[in-house]
């Protein structure tokens, strides 16, 4: 190995490092991936499966609603599985002697749509009440890092907390 390669692979290793060490990068790039779906399923339910939908004017909301669902059970699976993956353990280490609890991961699923609903509704009044100050893309710019902000902490004191 070269030079070149081994500091290609510390640099590399150094940053898997450093967004292992902070929260709320994991919890942005779990966004992203959620981003990733939500787009990837709304293409595909708007231009394949309902298609063929003789009122044309639903086929956006089933599709949207179709996306946003599945998106958000990405998110939380993800967010659950790496983004407080300590915490899950240790919670589900305590309560269930290391076996995953239906009704715990449903409870953590109810609170996580409502912290994501309260995000969403938080993103929607910032990005109206901003855009009659600022151009609407930016409005909407930092009604996303606000609600995100938001998000990451409802989150985190309240559906993956300590316990």
């Amino acid at each position: 190995m070269t030079a070149t390669h081994s500091a290609i692979k510390r640099l590399a290793l150094w940053m898997l490092g450093w967004i292992e060490r902070y929260r709320y990068i994991k919890f942005g790039i779990v966004g992203l991936s959620g981003l990733v779906v939500n787009f990837a399923v709304l293409y595909v339910c708007h231009e394949f499966i309902f298609y063929e939908m003789e009122s044309a004017y639903k086929r956006p909301y089933i599709s949207h609603a179709i996306a946003i669902s599945l998106s958000t059970i990405n998110n939380f699976c993800w967010n659950r599985l790496w983004t407080w993956s300590d915490r899950v353990k240790t919670f589900e280490a305590e309560q269930t002697i290391g076996s995953v609890s239906l009704s715990l991961v449903a409870v953590e699923f109810r609170q996580y749509v409502l912290a994501t609903g309260f995000g969403s509704a938080l993103q929607y009044v910032l990005a109206q009440l901003l855009s009659g100050t600022v151009h609407y893309l930016l409005a909407t710019f930092i009604a996303i890092v606000a609600a995100s902000v938001t998000n990451f902490l409802a989150n985190d004191k309240w559906t993956f907390k300590r316990h």
